[in-house]
C-alpha cells in the first residue's frame, strides 16, 4: 500500500526531519538513506519498518542539521585520500573527464562530516534515542495513512467480490437451465465418435457418453469458485497481512472460471465466464496493493 509520513523534531542545537513513504510491492524492501555520520542507526530503522510492515518498497530518510558554528564541520581525510587515489584511474578510463574541482570533491558523501567527535558518548546516545523516537512517530503516521487506504481497498474488493458471486449465481442458473445444450453437444460427439469407429461396443460407447457428459458439467468449478468467494470474505475480515495469500487465491479463482469457460456449449454461459475473469482481473489488481 501507499503512503508518506513525517516527523520532526529538535534538540540543543540540532535539528531533524524523517521521511517515510511506502509504494506497492509483492513483498517488503526497506531503503535507508540517513544522515552522514548517523548510518549506526539503521539496524533499529530496519527492525522498526519490519515490525510494522510485511509488505511495500518503503523508503526511509532522515535530514539533520545543526545549528553549531561552521568549524563543527571536518574533512574526511581518509575518504578524500581514497578519491584522489581513484582520479588516476578514472583519468584513464574516462580521458574526456573534466578535472576535479574543490567544490566537487566536498560535496561527495563522506568528504565533509558534522563534527560528531564532539559529542560525549552519553549526548550522542541521548541525541539517537530522540532521533528513533521520532521515526517511531513518522512510521506510526505511515501506517495510519496505509490503513486508511486499505479501509477503501477493503470496500473496494468487498464490492468486486459481491459482483463476482452475482456472475456465479447467473452462471449456475445457465448451467442449470441448458441441459439440451449439452444433450445436443454430447449426441453430436457420439455421432462422430460412432462415425469414426463403427465397431465401438455399447459398453465402451456409454463410458464415453459419461465421459463427455462429465467434461461438460460446471457445477464442480461453479462449486469451487462459491468456496473461494467464502475464502476470500475471510480474508477481508482476518485483520492480518493476507496480501499473498490472497493473490494466489485470485490465481485459483482464475483456474476454475479458465475451465468454465473451456466446458462451456453455450454462448451465454460462455459470456459470464468472460465476465467473471475480467472482474477477477480487476480484484487481483487491488490485492496487490494488500499488504
Amino acid at each position: 500500500m501507499t503512503g508518506f509520513a513525517r516527523a520532526e523534531g529538535s534538540t540543543g542545537d540540532c535539528t531533524w526531519v524523517w521521511e517515510a513513504k511506502s509504494v506497492n510491492a509483492k513483498g517488503l524492501d526497506v531503503r535507508c538513506r540517513l544522515a552522514n555520520g548517523f548510518d549506526n542507526l539503521e539496524p533499529a530503522v530496519r527492525d522498526r519498518v519490519q515490525t510494522r510492515f510485511r509488505r511495500g518498497n518503503i523508503s526511509v530518510g532522515l535530514q539533520l542539521s545543526w545549528t553549531r558554528p561552521s568549524g563543527a564541520y571536518r574533512i574526511n581525510s581518509d575518504a578524500l585520500d581514497g578519491i584522489r587515489d581513484a582520479l588516476p584511474k578514472l583519468k584513464e578510463l574516462f580521458p574526456d573527464l573534466a578535472p576535479a574541482t574543490l567544490d566537487g570533491l566536498l560535496q561527495l558523501k563522506g568528504v565533509m562530516e558534522a563534527g560528531d567527535e564532539q559529542l560525549d558518548a552519553d549526548t550522542r546516545e541521548q541525541l539517537d534515542a530522540a532521533l528513533l523516537k521520532d521515526l517511531d512517530t513518522a512510521l506510526d503516521g505511515l501506517g495510519q495513512a496505509r490503513a486508511a487506504e486499505g479501509s477503501h481497498l477493503h470496500e473496494v474488493i468487498g464490492e468486486q467480490l459481491s459482483n463476482i458471486e452475482t456472475l456465479r449465481h447467473e452462471a449456475e442458473a445457465l448451467a442449470a437451465s441448458q441441459p439440451d445444450a449439452i444433450k445436443a453437444r454430447l449426441a453430436e460427439q457420439v455421432r462422430e465418435l460412432m462415425d469414426a469407429v463403427p465397431a465401438l461396443p455399447a459398453e465402451r460407447l456409454a463410458q464415453e457418453a459419461a465421459l463427455l457428459m462429465l467434461k461438460a458439467d460446471v457445477r464442480e468449478e461453479l462449486d469451487r469458485l462459491g468456496a473461494h468467494c467464502e475464502a476470500a470474505r475471510g480474508l477481508l475480515s482476518d485483520g492480518q497481512a493476507v496480501g499473498r495469500r490472497f493473490d494466489f487465491l485470485c490465481q485459483e479463482f482464475n483456474r476454475e472460471v479458465n475451465t468454465i469457460c473451456s466446458k462451456s456449449a453455450d454462448i451465454e454461459l460462455t459470456r459470464v465466464g468472460l465476465d467473471l475473469k475480467a472482474m477477477i482481473e480487476r480484484m487481483r489488481e487491488q490485492v496487490q496493493n494488500v499488504e
